[in-house]
């Protein structure tokens, strides 16, 4: 099976800047994918960011872009989520996660989840 090892939440202040990171271990297939998701109390799961491993393609969530970049290191078998320009209401826990079929906007099309780490954005 797959794990995934999160770090870089933390507490930061409005306008400030956090960098996710995510380590991926264990079985996966060549066309996998790795996405950035976050839930904030008592909404819905949403999706950030996703990219493709083979091919490096992106997409990034309408609220986030221009402020969140997803990139990753091929070697380390690691994404990152740069977060700059953070805004209060982008206080969640992120998930990191691993489909292996492929990019998606979707939580149903990934199949590893990591812990979560929070993201607390101050006002």
């Amino acid at each position: 099976q797959v794990q995934l090892a999160e770090s870089g939440g933390g507490l930061v202040q409005a306008g400030g800047s956090l960098r996710l990171s995510c380590a991926a271990s264990g079985r996966t297939s060549n066309g996998y994918a790795m996405g950035w998701f976050r839930q904030a109390p008592g909404k819905e799961r949403e999706f950030v960011a996703t990219i493709t491993w083979s091919g490096g393609i992106t997409y990034t969530a309408d609220s986030v872009k221009g402020r969140f970049t997803i990139s990753k290191d091929n070697a380390k078998n690691t994404v990152y989520l740069q977060m700059n320009t953070l805004k209060p209401e982008d206080t969640a826990v992120y998930y990191c996660a691993l489909g292996l079929f492929g990019t998606s906007r979707s939580v149903e099309h990934y199949q590893y989840w990591g812990q979560g780490t929070q993201v607390t954005v101050s006002s």
